[in-house]
């Protein structure tokens, strides 16, 4: 099910109730490779380490790698209205919402191609 989630944490444990948990950490591992960024995943990781596992990869790209980052976004498909519609705060906040939008998105894609392609 698609829902307004609050947070990253939130999501992940739908996914894991919806049990797409393991198609999300998939698609995550693709959207990277394809963006060219090395991002290992195990498989038995918990939400909340993969939550900051990807908020720590986020803010490494904005910090020192930004064109990276960009072609990460583009890769995704996150909207560019919706990262600069983001108050401006500092990078750690930004990239932690930035984290979750990335999250938001990718779920998105897992739970079209379950439901269409069951």
């Amino acid at each position: 099910m698609l829902s307004n989630f609050n947070n990253s944490l939130e999501l992940l444990e739908v996914a894991q109730k919806e049990q797409l948990y393991q198609n999300l950490l998939v698609q995550l591992e693709k959207d990277f490779g394809l963006a060219n960024i090395s991002l290992k995943i195990h498989k038995d990781i918990a939400p909340s380490e993969l939550k900051s596992l990807l908020h720590e990869k986020i803010y490494v790209l904005m910090v020192e790698k930004f064109s990276e980052y960009l072609n990460l976004l583009y890769v995704v498909d996150i909207p560019e209205e919706a990262v600069r519609n983001m108050p401006l705060s500092d990078v750690v906040d930004l990239s932690a919402e930035v984290s979750f939008l990335l999250l938001k998105r990718e779920w998105q894609k897992v739970w079209y191609k379950h439901k269409y392609n069951t």
